[in-house]
């Protein structure tokens, strides 16, 4: 049985698969995302696509000369068209959050599973969320309250904490929101023997 690699610093990601029982290694991937996305943006790929061609990226990085099944994943932001990062400051995190205020936005995330440099399987799903209108007062508290964490979130929330209060609707998979289509990798990795059936 091939062991199982995530090619993933996101500690979302991990946590997901450590609660789900998977038994797994981070390896940290060696790609420049940011010219990844430039290119991609230059050549008018939409955000689902640029997710899935940098989770690819992510794994077939971690996946040379490797038997084990790699888990490469990344997930993009699209507010009307306009692409949205990991915030690097705080006041990116205030500018992005007042972008988002009272609008509809779409999170794409995509996995795929490399070995030998070779992507065998990949999925994407998108999700449908509606941001309320919040006050001046409660976008300084949240900021406050959840400080730097947010600045390793695309879109600066995390749904699995005080992020929540943000929304008034969304629409689609809770593990997608967190950036891992999880129920399809799991189930693709019973199907390879990686994690019981």
């Amino acid at each position: 049985m091939s062991g199982l690699v995530l090619a993933s610093q996101s500690p979302a990601r991990a946590r997901l698969l450590d609660q789900a029982g998977v038994v797994f290694r981070i390896q940290a991937p060696e790609v420049d995302e940011e010219a990844l996305k430039a290119r991609a943006l230059a050549g008018a790929r939409d955000p689902q696509a640029i997710a899935v061609g940098l989770a690819d990226a992510k794994g077939l990085a971690v996946s040379r000369g490797c038997k084990d099944l790699v888990i490469g994943a990344d997930q993009t932001l699209d507010l009307d068209g306009r692409l949205f990062d990991k915030p690097p400051t705080l006041a990116a995190a205030r500018a992005q959050l007042l972008a988002l205020r009272g609008r509809e936005h779409r999170l794409h995330a995509a996995v795929s599973v490399s070995q030998r440099d070779q992507v065998i399987w990949r999925r994407v799903e998108s999700v449908r969320l509606r941001v309320r209108s919040f006050s001046d007062a409660f976008l300084e508290s949240y900021l406050a309250a959840e400080g730097e964490a947010l600045l390793g979130c695309v879109g600066a929330y995390r749904l699995e904490a005080m992020g929540v209060q943000l929304f008034e609707a969304i629409e689609g998979d809770y593990f997608t929101v967190l950036g891992l289509p999880l129920l399809p990798l799991l189930a693709f990795l019973r199907q390879q023997g990686a994690v019981a059936a």
